[in-house]
């Protein structure tokens, strides 16, 4: 179960890297008639009319750069060497494909040759002729109210999902850590100040706080609605190791390093702290799902960022339109994605536990 988690999820991290592969609707190659060849799938993923999130434009950066990087260090053990053949490789890219600005429509009547992806349509490409139309082999879970391909906006829903996922966890973990350490270890005003913090913020339903901040923000963006579930996650964290801290502040390990002459830092974040991150790795693979869920749930409001081609998006889409398919698709995609991430933790609590049996 564990290794079909750790696979599944590797597979949805992969979709999203992949987007603009599997559906953009510019082509890969165009060679017109009486023109020459050109790549305007290249030039669109950097083009802020076509992308306008950050965040795709970041992760297709790493799908340009970093994926054929990671392949080629496989390989090459001199780091110049290395160095050398992405430089290569760019200007062999930018020498072979040169960049055109996208024209309004592509058209096979008017191409010699073209390459296009498996669905030849964006996230955003908005045809209003196409509005609610059913599956069929041109859209095969069908269109929104827009026109736009439903299939296409699930694939690159990924990306704002895992996202705001792992990167909102990883900043309350970081926060929660830093301020259970500091309690567990100095006690007192400190640690006193600290868990009355911690009580305040579990006093106030988490959801309630994340709708009621995302609905006084008039300008949401993805950094927004980060911050937000951040804000509001650390307290576990923080409440895991302050007490991971009191148990072994007081051990065996801690006392020789205090008597050998070594700094209260070095205890710290050197002696106690690598011992208790244990409990923290099985919270924030759960937390993952919950601010996935959060992050939909925003979405589906209207509280989340409009640049982005979210789940939620597409479920609420859904509920106005009444289509099936706008429901089902997003909302298997956010329940396997969550289960994989509850069977992984499940997986990391019991090897845990094993362990410290």
């Amino acid at each position: 179960m564990l290794r079909g988690a750790l696979i599944g999820l590797a597979v949805l991290f992969a979709l999203a890297l992949a987007a603009p592969l599997i559906a953009s609707g510019q082509p890969l190659l165009w060679w017109p008639r009486g023109g020459s060849l050109s790549s305007p799938w290249l030039y669109a993923l950097f083009d802020a009319n076509i992308n306008e999130s950050g965040l795709d434009r970041a992760f297709n950066a790493a799908l340009l750069f970093i994926g054929p990087a990671l392949l080629l260090a496989k390989r090459m053990k001199s780091a110049r060497l290395f160095c050398a053949a992405v430089l290569f490789i760019a200007m062999a890219v930018a020498a072979s494909f040169p960049l055109e600005r996208p024209r309004a429509l592509f058209t096979e009547e008017k191409a010699r040759f073209s390459l296009r992806t498996p669905i030849p349509q964006g996230p955003h490409e908005i045809d209003l002729a196409a509005a609610r139309k059913g599956a069929s082999r041109a859209h095969p879970l069908g269109t929104d109210a827009a026109g736009r391909d439903v299939l296409a906006r699930l694939v690159w829903g990924a990306r704002p999902s895992l996202t705001v996922g792992v990167l909102s966890v990883a900043l309350y973990m970081l926060l929660g850590t830093l301020l259970g350490a500091l309690a567990g270890w100095y006690g007192g005003k400190v640690d006193v100040f600290i868990q009355r913090a911690i009580e305040v913020m579990m006093a106030i339903p988490s959801l309630f706080l994340v709708l009621a901040v995302s609905a006084f923000i008039e300008h949401r963006s993805f950094a927004h609605v980060l911050l937000i579930i951040a804000a509001v996650g650390w307290t576990t964290p923080a409440r895991l190791v302050r007490s991971e801290f009191l148990r072994l502040k007081n051990l065996d390990f801690v006392l020789a390093a205090r008597s050998s002459g070594d700094r209260e830092s070095t205890i710290m974040w050197r002696e106690i702290l690598p011992n208790a991150l244990g409990p923290l790795w099985v919270t924030a693979t759960f937390g993952v799902g919950s601010a996935i869920l959060i992050e939909s749930t925003l979405s589906f409001l209207g509280l989340g960022d409009p640049t982005l081609p979210s789940w939620g998006q597409i479920l609420s889409a859904g509920r106005a339109t009444r289509e099936w398919t706008l429901i089902v698709a997003p909302g298997l995609a956010i329940f396997v994605t969550v289960a994989l991430l509850n069977v992984l933790g499940e997986g990391i609590r019991r090897s845990f536990e094993a362990r410290r049996a």
